[in-house]
């Protein structure tokens, strides 16, 4: 389950409005709804912490490394980047789907694909539009 599906799920559960949740997390109506919709994720660490409390559940629940993976990439390479990246994590996960590997295997070979797809993207700059390349110096 995505961050968004989570927090939605969880959001419900509680009886809470996107509006409602928006004002106790301090957060904009749009962020929390564009969170649920799996459009933008939490730049930083303590927006999990806060949602989870609200939402009473470990910030580890709600976030894993994959958000962070998807967040990086749109920061680095704009919603373009970010839809690459939404697509391999979505057909791997879809590779993962009723097998029989340990769960820490899996979180594994998904840093191992995420780091294959980073050096991808580095060896690729020509192809990147100037204006999401980084300055490396």
């Amino acid at each position: 389950m995505t961050f968004g599906e989570k927090l939605r799920t969880l959001r419900l559960n509680k009886n809470l409005t996107q509006q409602e949740l928006a004002k106790k997390a301090g957060l904009g109506l749009n962020t929390i709804s564009n969170y649920e919709k799996g459009k933008t994720y939490p730049q930083n660490r303590e927006v999990y912490a806060t949602l989870a409390e609200i939402l009473e559940v470990s910030p580890d629940y709600l976030h894993n490394e994959n958000d962070d993976f998807l967040a990086q990439t749109q920061q680095q390479y704009g919603s373009r980047g970010a839809r690459q990246a939404q697509q391999l994590v979505s057909e791997v996960s879809g590779l993962f789907a009723g097998g029989e590997m340990a769960e820490e295997d899996m979180d594994e070979m998904m840093k191992a694909i995420q780091e294959a797809y980073w050096i991808a993207k580095k060896n690729n700059k020509k192809f990147t539009p100037k204006k999401y390349i980084k300055d490396e110096q």
